[in-house]
């Protein structure tokens, strides 16, 4: 879907006319009585959220959810055995964002713009605009430049629900003790974390370090505010670049500058390290902000406040998370638009950020009495301005290249057995293995199109 589509499916809301409610309600009724079926992760803090709204999206719509609440790691397989069926056992899925170009390079997934710009189904107050952009193509739109990204040939097949950022977390009582200024850059963020370490006799940050793809999550995170990208637009392997070297070098650093155990921390290690109390630092997804106020799991309460992910040779954050899609095999797919279309509206939304979820809208950041009662999240639209569509290569095989290939790479790094250029040029011959036998060496920079 190119800005061009984009445009005609979001003024399709404003331009309908008064008809069009008129219109939707009529077909919106002939689907009383049908029952979707809703695959999606559980636990999960935003699904836990949003699916105490689903009662009242049956109460309005008659629409009865079945619902398949599973683990994350044991979703994709359930999924793409239902959705290679003939007809498949759901209607709508919750699908995290690497999952999206293999599913759609499969034919699984129906593109989503058609039915948003039906005024048969659409909700006219639905504003597309108003959905946070970086979430949208990172996490809904396949096709363009790289098969993942938007540009020429994009198409939407899905809308965030349940998508993440990164954040800077830190200890405001212990950057006052120290008259620190809150870090905006890597050397500024550095020089922090070794005060703290040398004066306050506490690790001075927190992160993932556990091989395979925890570690590969946490190099990541220097990765591009350090202007550097894994493959670059005809996939050739760069990660073993400078931008690469200096992410891994960062990445050493900072796991120096931590707890003691952190060489085998995954992210509930990370997490609980600077949840308890261990660290003065946090950068990483923010899920922690619920936690972290939650005197239940938190013994940081009211000690926390957020920043900007640091620059380094620019500024960057993650994207990430979940979407909403519909299986090209979906019984009932016009009953499951009608209910992605509504859990992710403004309302609910807001509804949903409220109860604990995340926010996909900037209508939710600026909500007066949101931001009164999650104050917290008031960084929240400068980081998000800053999120990269192209964090991480969204390709079937990048799964086996974060877990297998460089996330047993790294943990070199930080050992000291072999320096960064070393051991991440090491994985670029596996690599290319892996993006030639699945056909993307030689693929043009931008590609030509999802087949709808």
């Amino acid at each position: 879907m190119n800005r061009r589509s984009l445009i005609r499916a979001a003024a399709a809301y404003g331009a309908a006319g008064p008809m069009a409610g008129v219109r939707a309600q009529g077909a919106r009724d002939k689907l009383r009585g049908q029952t979707i079926r809703l695959s999606y992760p559980g636990p999960h803090p935003h699904y836990d959220a949003a699916e105490k709204l689903f009662d009242d999206f049956t109460r309005e719509t008659g629409i009865k959810i079945e619902r398949d609440r599973t683990p994350y790691l044991d979703m994709k397989s359930r999924q793409l055995a239902s959705m290679r069926k003939p007809e498949g056992d759901y209607d709508a899925i919750a699908y995290l964002v690497v999952w999206k170009t293999e599913y759609v390079k499969q034919g699984l997934l129906r593109p989503l713009e058609e039915m948003l710009a039906d005024p048969r189904l659409a909700m006219a107050d639905y504003d597309f605009k108003d959905l946070i952009p970086a979430y949208v193509q990172a996490i809904g739109m396949v096709g363009g430049p790289k098969m993942y990204l938007p540009g020429p040939g994009a198409r939407l097949y899905g809308l965030p629900c349940g998508a993440e950022t990164s954040v800077l977390g830190f200890r405001r009582d212990i950057l006052e003790r120290q008259k620190l200024q809150v870090p905006s850059t890597y050397e500024e963020l550095l020089h922090a974390c070794e005060v703290i370490r040398d004066k306050e006799k506490i690790a001075a940050v927190t992160s993932r370090s556990q091989a395979g793809h925890q570690i590969t999550h946490a190099w990541l995170l220097h990765l591009s505010p350090f202007g550097g990208q894994v493959f670059d637009a005809d996939f050739k392997p760069v990660l073993h670049e400078e931008p690469g070297i200096k992410a891994a070098e960062t990445l050493r650093k900072l796991v120096e500058l931590g707890p003691v155990a952190a060489g085998k921390a995954g992210f509930d290690e990370m997490q609980g390290a600077f949840l308890n109390g261990e660290c003065a630092f946090y950068l990483d997804s923010l899920a922690v902000m619920g936690p972290a106020k939650d005197p239940k799991r938190s013994r940081v309460v009211n000690k926390v406040a957020y920043a900007m992910h640091p620059s380094g040779t620019r500024l960057s954050g993650q994207t990430g998370g979940f979407g909403l899609a519909i299986p090209r095999n979906a019984r009932n797919p016009e009953a499951a638009f009608v209910f992605i279309q509504w859990l992710t509206s403004k309302a609910n939304d807001l509804r949903v950020a409220t109860l604990g979820g995340n926010t996909g809208r900037w209508s939710t950041l600026a909500d007066v009495d949101f931001k009164i009662r999650n104050p917290e999240q008031s960084i929240l639209p400068f980081v998000l301005r800053a999120a990269n569509p192209d964090w991480r290569p969204l390709i079937p095989e990048w799964d086996e290249m974060s877990k297998d290939v460089i996330g047993q790479a790294l943990p070199d790094v930080l050992s000291g057995k072999r320096s960064a250029r070393e051991a991440l040029a090491s994985t670029a011959p596996r690599l290319e293995s892996l993006l030639r036998s699945g056909g993307w060496i030689g693929k043009a920079s931008a590609a030509s199109g999802a087949k709808a």
